[in-house]
């Protein structure tokens, strides 16, 4: 599956949450921005999306960014699927 093709299940699923903002980033002025930003239930969610299989693809800069929102309390992970970012929101 294309990455396009999983981030729009992804975003259609977020959108389907109640008290749920989300946003697809194009062109951000801070390299590594994740692909897709959302606010679900009061916490700040970050979400890089690669395609299906291609998780190793993250970058080292992708990655500094994943973990400097974790450490400043947001939420924030790479996934290839759908099905992680369910698991994820459950688990916060």
């Amino acid at each position: 599956m294309r990455e396009q093709d999983v981030q729009r299940k992804i975003i259609k699923y977020l959108e389907s949450l109640p008290n749920s903002w989300v946003v697809k980033t194009i062109s951000t002025n801070k390299r590594g921005t994740p692909d897709i930003l959302a606010c679900v239930n009061g916490r700040f969610v970050a979400i890089e999306v690669k395609a299906k299989g291609k998780l190793s693809t993250v970058s080292k800069l992708q990655q500094y960014q994943i973990d400097t929102i974790n450490s400043s309390g947001g939420f924030a992970i790479a996934v290839d699927n759908l099905e992680d970012v369910k698991k994820f929101l459950l688990q916060e």
